[in-house]
């Protein structure tokens, strides 16, 4: 195996990552004010997240890092082409992190209700357009040759927004609501542990028709390898498992076969881009493959030793902050919820160091 597959495997593995773990990190956020019906249960709800959601958002940092340092051609092409929706996704990124910091600071009501807005808003966000950036990539879009022989997007932003993208915008969007609402009913206790529960079955009925027809329309329309039938088969098996057993109250089970789905599901667009990175629409001759957008040898090879000293200490870390947060949280938790960390002093309690 040439090093240019090896870093096409670990850039689809990093993307894997981020889907699962800012997945239901979305799905949290989106469902806040719906599961979410005092301001104890609110906090509750955003506790879970608390030692975790700074962390995850490091698996797109570096799947974006290496696809600029193995792929720069791809890099450029893509950053190019979609900034618009990427820098959507970032102010949204930006606006969600501040909100999670701020919105506790506070006691006064309207000032958490514009927080919790933004946090929906920094949620939903990129659960729409990370399906929407992924589908207009396994689709392909109109390049152009550049001035230096490269190839270059040539299209505007609402091109972007064609059937087949918002389909997978779709997908992401009610698949990372389902995994969000599993991962709640998993993480909290009481009343918001049912709520949840039940909305995951719910939303899930619904992200499994859309599944369907986005992986069905992909592999029909533009996967030229029956192999991959195999994950679509996996994907919609694991999922349908996931939904039964969160029916069953099984939430550890239904987690793992939720994030598996997603696991499977980016597994699945890789695969049926494969060798191409950024297929052109118009002309094949200008698509960007692994071999023609990659970087030197000798890089590709400094990348790899990098990667094999640190992956295994960022993966122990990351594994040890689940386990050591791994108790559920119970709205009972949170003492004088109402109060902000910024009120005067002697007013707040313990509250404000178990609540976000």
């Amino acid at each position: 195996m040439e090093l240019q597959q090896i870093w096409i495997i670990l850039i689809a593995v990093l993307w894997m990552g981020y889907f699962v773990l800012e997945g239901f990190d979305f799905g949290v956020g989106i469902l806040l004010p719906v599961i979410g019906k005092s301001e104890q249960e609110r906090r509750a709800l955003l506790t879970t997240l608390g030692p975790v959601w700074d962390g995850n958002e490091v698996w797109l940092l570096v799947a974006g890092g290496a696809t600029f340092a193995a792929f720069p051609e791809w890099y450029a092409t893509l950053f190019s082409g979609f900034y618009l929706p990427l820098l959507l996704i970032l102010v949204a990124l930006i606006l969600r992190g501040v909100a999670f910091e701020y919105r506790s600071k506070r006691s006064d009501p309207t000032w958490r209700k514009r927080w919790d807005a933004a946090i929906v808003v920094g949620s939903f966000v990129p659960a729409l357009l990370w399906g929407v950036a992924f589908a207009n990539i396994v689709r392909g879009v109109p390049m152009r040759l550049g001035e230096q022989g490269n190839s270059l997007y040539d299209g505007g932003f609402f091109n972007l927004l064609n059937p087949y993208a918002l389909v997978g915008g779709l997908t992401t969007l009610t698949l990372f609501m389902t995994h969000g609402a599993i991962f709640l009913a998993l993480k909290t206790d009481g009343e918001i542990r049912v709520r949840a529960n039940k909305l995951a079955g719910q939303i899930g009925l619904v992200a499994t028709v859309i599944a369907v027809i986005f992986l069905l329309w992909t592999q029909l329309a533009y996967s030229d390898k029956a192999w991959t039938w195999a994950l679509v088969v996996v994907a919609a098996l694991c999922w349908l498992a996931g939904l039964a057993m969160n029916r069953a109250g099984r939430e550890g089970w239904s987690f793992l076969f939720s994030a598996i789905t997603l696991a499977g599901a980016v597994a699945f667009l890789f695969s049926v881009l494969y060798p191409n990175v950024m297929p052109a629409s118009n002309d094949p001759a200008l698509s960007l493959t692994i071999w023609n957008a990659s970087s030197s040898d000798y890089t590709l090879r400094i990348m790899t030793i990098v990667a094999v000293i640190f992956t295994p200490i960022v993966l122990a870390y990351q594994s040890w902050t689940y386990w050591v947060f791994r108790k559920r949280v119970s709205p009972s938790q949170i003492t004088n919820a109402d109060h902000g960390s910024l009120d005067l002093p002697g007013e707040g309690t313990t509250g404000e160091k178990i609540g976000v």
